[in-house]
């Protein structure tokens, strides 16, 4: 099985000195690139490239919580572990879709 910390630290492994040296605001201006390809895709309904594009979404959320000294999986399980963190609940019951 592989955690979260595993593939956060192959990110790190593969791109962190590219990174670096873009910068978070570069790094972050690739992220919301990748995000508008994945939104071309939904509206597309094109199955495989939606795929892809999650993928491409989730690489370059891990490449800034490495620039930002971030361990994801820490942090995802302190907010998420038990319930929403907004109303509480599991499952969530919030108002909002």
């Amino acid at each position: 099985m592989t955690y979260i910390h595993d593939i956060q630290k192959l990110m790190r492994n593969l791109f962190y000195n590219k990174d670096k040296a873009r910068g978070k605001e570069k790094t972050f201006l690739k992220l919301v690139e990748e995000v508008g390809e994945l939104s071309e895709a939904i509206l597309l309904k094109d199955e495989l490239k939606i795929t892809e594009e999650i993928i491409d979404v989730i690489a370059w959320i891990f490449s800034i919580a490495n620039l930002a000294e971030i361990d994801v999986e820490e942090m995802f399980f302190k907010k998420y572990a038990h319930s929403c963190p907004k109303c509480k609940n599991n499952p969530c019951s919030c108002d909002s879709i």
